[in-house]
């Protein structure tokens, strides 16, 4: 069976941008035209492939559809490429990415090789227990995520742990708590979450507390950066990578509560087995870089 390139450029550009309308515009055509290409890729394939909601997504056969496309796409780049004699010629790529992988050690460590292998990147950012899911659904080709297996088709390569402290300005430390990180106090202490998505707080409240999310008080703010503002300001306190702190806690600008109790989470990236030689390359250097930056496992 062959799928028309305009059918299946009119399908990616209506899940890349959510609409009709706004896929008519990468494309240069009509709306009418965008929609009459994804009904004859949908008669071809005998199902229906997007949702047609706002914003717009695939259904499941689409999702299957949208991860063949991506990866047939960089192989179909990056052998052009070598063909006309342009290795230089960037590859876009599009990629699942925790905040905190951001906003520690995935640019420092990879700069210099995503510069070197001219490579465009679409991050898409989310929590690192949801990354996963943008593999999935055929949005991204590689993920840092906390899932340790393989989708079919797929490897995943552990990366390491990111280590977490749950962290408090001195002020409000003495002031919350004065006893200590006890019950009764984390109980009424606001915590500073990245989003509803992100459990690592109340997974450890629930473990040593037994207090469940809407059992305490809670802000969020999800940017990395202005979150561990909002904690050293005295807003709430939070679980923050250790790679994000630095010497906070040793200059006394920040208060571990929970010295003898860290969160170690382990990463994984995931992609497909069948790769174009520079993602193939570009995945090697990821799980080098995290497995050089990240502790080698979990606490015990």
């Amino acid at each position: 069976m062959n799928l028309d390139r305009k059918h299946t450029d009119a399908f990616l550009a209506v899940i890349d941008t959510g609409s009709f309308e706004q896929a008519a515009g990468r494309l240069h055509v009509t709306p009418s035209a965008v929609s009459q290409r994804v009904r004859a890729l949908e008669s071809q394939l005998g199902n229906p492939l997007v949702v047609r909601t706002r914003p717009c997504h695939a259904t499941r056969l689409g999702q299957r559809l949208l991860q063949y496309l991506r990866r047939a796409r960089l192989l179909e780049e990056d052998l052009v490429a070598e063909l006309a004699g342009e290795g230089d010629a960037p590859l876009n790529v599009v990629m699942a990415v925790n905040a905190d992988t951001l906003a520690t050690w995935f640019f420092p460590a990879l700069a210099d090789e995503l510069a070197g292998e001219r490579v465009l990147l679409e991050l898409s950012v989310d929590d690192q227990d949801h990354t996963y899911a943008l593999l999935e659904s055929g949005r991204a080709v590689g993920c840092v995520s906390t899932e340790p297996k393989p989708m079919r088709g797929c490897s995943a390569e552990p990366l390491g742990a990111m280590r977490y402290r749950l962290v408090a300005a001195p002020d409000f430390a003495a002031e919350r708590f004065p006893a200590g990180l006890q019950r009764e106090a984390a109980r009424r202490a606001p915590v500073v979450a990245f989003n509803r998505k992100d459990m690592l707080q109340s997974r450890f409240l629930a473990q040593h507390f037994a207090l469940q999310p809407g059992n305490y008080p809670c802000h969020y703010v999800p940017v990395p950066g202005p979150r561990l503002e909002a904690i050293a300001r005295g807003l709430g306190y939070g679980m923050v990578p250790e790679l994000q702190l630095g010497e906070a806690i040793a200059q006394g600008l920040l208060i571990d509560l929970a010295p003898d109790l860290p969160t170690d989470v382990m990463l994984y990236w995931h992609t497909w087995k069948v790769q174009s030689p520079r993602m193939e390359y570009l995945s090697a250097r990821i799980v080098a870089a995290g497995q050089r930056t990240l502790l080698a496992g979990p606490a015990g």
